[in-house]
């Protein structure tokens, strides 16, 4: 039994795809326990009768017809114009329009392919160092992933049994205090090197405000409906994937429906499919896990070595970062919440609280070798090496670890409603 677990392992670090890897383990797991088969598909079930799960898709298409639609290029204009002269300027206008674009695409990758050719040139003309402009765009990637209607925030909660409007909510003063953090190191790097930044201009503001109002408004307008009780979540991500579809199909005339919306249809069946039959095939594992009693043993465990909150945060965030380091945030939300929120229930941290911090370690996890997604899709845009990458990430990722601890430790930013 070790020898298949090890070159499965081995076989996954080599690519194979990680749904074939858990789906056999987990084959291998009941066989070798003697537990029914079974065990794997009932959790599909749960799965797809959760009310919030047809909000993944929805979203997913949503992100993919505003990257073919010209959103990115419209933002970058519109936060150009409304902060681009402030100290720092453009790299202030690069960590906004990237925080804002991943939260509706749902995937890093497609922040730095879709916004990084574009700001790339850009920062180098206005003579920000090369490192600090890669490694701004390599980390920036990620900023996004708490803030309403993130893919990932959906995940965790559909995965938790957490309420997603509450995550949302909590989201929005960590993940602001993050951007901040970078926006005034932007600031303090653009004043060392003598970056140009422009003067305030309200035309300049009025026109790309009319430009890109229908993109602005779309969170907003998210916001609104959910948390003021309007619509639910999945109603949310219906009336966003149509809103969408009209904004550019009607009123930016940028796609055409008779000859894209098929394509795009595809690529988002190809994303929210690869969620998808990770999120089935883990469940299904975790409901091995469960009926093996690995969480209570784990918890045995933990309970004889931790004996305070604080000790557990300290080694969750350990384990958390070590985890987001070596897999996907999708991959590792499926596998690895269910083992630790029984553990974090016994010592006392909120299941909301949880979510950020666990997501916030993940966030940290996409610019970190060995498998940070962030700098093997910037190595390929930026055609530089994955080590020259870290390196230039690395003043980065430190102020993210600082605001790992202030998240952690301060749980009142994130329970700030409550």
């Amino acid at each position: 039994m070790l020898y298949f677990v090890i070159g499965l392992f081995l076989l996954a670090l080599f690519g194979l795809p990680l749904f074939a890897a858990l789906g056999a383990g987990s084959l291998l797991y009941a066989h070798h326990s003697g537990l029914d088969s079974a065990l794997l598909i009932v959790e599909l079930n749960r799965l797809a009768s959760s009310p919030n799960l047809t909000a993944i898709p929805l979203f997913t298409f949503a992100g993919v017809v505003l990257a073919a639609g010209g959103a990115p290029q419209r933002l970058l204009r519109l936060f150009n114009a409304a902060l681009g002269w402030l100290p720092g300027g453009l790299a202030v206008v690069a960590i906004a329009a990237c925080a804002f674009f991943t939260s509706f695409s749902g995937a890093s990758g497609v922040t730095i392919l879709a916004l990084g050719g574009l700001l790339f040139p850009v920062l180098m003309k206005v003579h920000y160092p090369q490192r600090f402009v890669l490694g701004l765009l390599t980390t920036s990637g990620s900023l996004g992933l708490l803030f309403a209607p993130s893919l990932a925030v959906l995940l965790y909660g559909i995965v938790a049994g957490v309420n997603i409007d509450e995550l949302f909510l909590a989201g929005i003063l960590p993940g602001l205090l993050l951007m901040l953090m970078l926006a005034v190191y932007a600031s303090v790097t653009g004043n060392r090197f003598g970056v140009r930044h422009h003067p305030f201009s309200w035309p300049l503001l009025f026109r790309a405000t009319r430009g890109g109002l229908g993109d602005i408004l779309l969170p907003v307008l998210i916001i609104v409906g959910i948390f003021g009780g309007f619509v639910t979540v999945s109603e949310a991500a219906a009336g966003t994937a149509l809103y969408v579809l009209v904004h550019e199909s009607a009123v930016h005339r940028s796609i055409s429906l008779r000859s894209q919306l098929v394509p795009l249809l595809a690529d988002s069946a190809v994303l929210v499919g690869s969620i998808l039959i990770i999120l089935g095939i883990a469940m299904g594992l975790t409901n091995l896990m469960i009926d093996a009693q690995l969480p209570m043993r784990l918890l045995d465990w933990m309970e004889q070595t931790i004996d305070s909150q604080l000790q557990f945060l300290i080694m969750l965030n350990l384990f958390l970062l070590a985890v987001g380091a070596m897999m996907d945030i999708f991959s590792a939300i499926v596998v690895v919440v269910p083992l630790i929120l029984p553990l974090a229930t016994r010592f006392g941290v909120d299941p909301v609280h949880l979510g950020i911090i666990f997501l916030a370690n993940l966030e940290i996890g996409y610019s970190t070798p060995p498998v940070g997604i962030n700098l093997f899709i910037a190595s390929q845009r930026f055609e530089r090496p994955i080590l020259s990458l870290f390196r230039a990430a690395l003043p980065f990722l430190l102020l993210m670890l600082v605001w790992l601890v202030i998240v952690t430790y301060l749980p009142a930013l994130s329970l700030w409603w409550k």
